[in-house]
C-alpha cells in the first residue's frame, strides 16, 4: 500500500461508515450511491462505473465482502491499489479497522478504533449473562422473501448481547430456513435487518406468517437498520449494543 494515500474511492458502505470514525472521510473523491458521504457518486455497490473512478484519479480503491472480490480484481488488473475487506467473523471485523487505518496511513487511528470497539464490546459482555439458562433464544433474518437467517457475525453479536442463535455459527454464511426449523428454536426474540431496508422493514412480514411460536408477538420482533448488523464497520458495535439493551433492559439502565 502506498504510504499516505490523499485520493480515495470507497465503493464499499461499510469501508466509507469506517473512514467516518477514522476522521479521513475528507480524502473520500468518489463513493458509491449507497454509501453516505459528501463526494460524488460512482456507480453502485455491485456496478460502479469504472469510468467514473479513472476520472477521480485515486490513490486508493476501497471494496468488501466476497461479493466484490470480483470488482476488487478488476480494478487491481486496471492498475488501481486497492484495499479489500472480506470478513466473517467479528474479530475479523474488528480487525478490519486497524488494517483500513493502516492502508490509509493512519495506523495509530486505525489501531485506537479497533481498541475501541474491543473495549465496547468486552463491556457488553460484562454486562450480560453467561449462563444459557438466562440468555434468550434469538432469530435474526437478513432477508425476507424469502426468510434468511443470518450468518456471518451475527452468531456472535447475538453472544456478545446475551443472546443464544440456534440458526448458523459464526463465520457461516447466511441461509434459507423454514417455518419448522423456527419453531423448534422457539425464539423470544425476532430481530428483523434486512439488506438494504435500512430501518423500514415491515415487522407484519413475519406476524403474517403464521408461524407456530409462543412468544412472537408484536413486542418481540425488532426491527433494526441493517447497518447495525449487515455492515462490518463501528456500526455493527453499536448493533450489538442496542441488541444488549433490547434483550436485557435491567443491565443497561445505568
Amino acid at each position: 500500500m502506498v504510504a499516505h494515500t490523499e485520493r480515495v474511492v470507497s465503493l464499499a458502505p461499510s469501508a466509507t461508515a469506517t473512514l467516518r470514525r477514522l476522521d479521513a472521510t475528507d480524502r473520500l473523491v468518489g463513493v458509491t450511491y449507497h454509501c453516505e458521504a459528501d463526494a460524488p457518486p460512482v456507480g453502485g455497490w455491485l456496478n460502479p462505473d469504472y469510468e467514473a473512478v479513472a476520472d477521480c484519479d485515486p490513490d486508493l480503491v476501497l471494496t468488501a465482502d466476497d461479493l466484490q472480490a470480483d470488482i476488487a480484481a478488476d480494478l487491481r488488473e486496471r492498475g488501481y491499489e486497492v484495499f479489500h475487506a472480506a470478513p466473517t467473523t467479528l474479530d475479523e471485523v474488528v480487525a478490519s479497522f486497524s488494517d483500513l487505518g493502516a492502508a490509509l496511513g493512519l495506523p495509530d487511528e486505525g489501531a485506537a478504533l479497533a481498541r475501541c470497539a474491543e473495549d465496547r464490546l468486552d463491556r457488553v459482555r460484562r454486562l450480560t449473562p453467561g449462563a444459557d439458562a438466562d440468555r434468550p433464544v434469538v432469530y435474526c433474518e437478513e432477508w425476507s422473501d424469502p426468510p434468511m437467517a443470518a450468518g456471518n457475525w451475527v452468531p456472535e453479536a447475538v453472544a456478545v448481547a446475551g443472546g443464544r442463535y440456534p440458526f448458523a455459527a459464526p463465520g457461516e454464511r447466511s441461509r434459507e430456513v423454514s417455518a419448522t426449523e423456527v419453531e423448534t428454536a422457539d425464539p423470544d426474540h425476532v430481530v428483523v435487518h434486512v439488506c438494504g431496508h435500512g430501518s423500514c422493514a415491515d415487522p407484519d412480514a413475519v406476524l403474517d406468517r403464521g408461524w407456530d411460536v409462543p412468544a412472537l408477538a408484536r413486542e418481540n420482533v425488532h426491527v433494526l437498520d441493517d447497518s447495525l448488523l449487515n455492515q462490518p464497520s463501528p456500526r455493527l458495535v453499536e448493533g450489538v449494543e442496542t441488541l444488549a439493551r433490547t434483550f436485557h433492559p435491567d443491565a443497561f439502565d445505568s
